[in-house]
């Protein structure tokens, strides 16, 4: 049983913040912590749990006996922008995104 959210519009370093405090937990518990935590990538991750849930329910899983198994955040693709600089130059901006996996198992 698992879900994937791809392209999410976040740099992989910051969701993987997000990742570190659910690893392990079970789902109750994962849901209540991303509740209540103060990051951007909390909701979406809080949905792709939530998805994953519902895919193990469909397939007559015991929804009360999960734990998250295994939660990967993967670089996705990155937007490449520019931006001007001093004297003509520009730099370039990345605009980076995430995939990412959540992976349940019964306990």
């Amino acid at each position: 049983m698992k879900a994937i959210l791809k392209n999410y519009r976040q740099s992989p370093r910051k969701v993987r913040l997000v990742a570190d405090v659910v690893r392990g937990k079970s789902v109750e518990q994962a849901l209540n912590a991303l509740r209540f935590l103060d990051k951007r990538a909390a909701q979406p991750f809080a949905k792709v749990v939530a998805s994953a849930v519902a895919n193990a329910k469909s397939a007559g899983v015991d929804i009360s006996r999960l734990v998250i198994k295994k939660v990967s955040v993967d670089k996705g693709t990155v937007m490449k922008r520019f931006m001007p600089r001093a004297r003509g130059s520009a730099s370039r901006i990345n605009k980076r995104s995430s995939h990412i996996l959540v992976e349940l198992s019964e306990k």
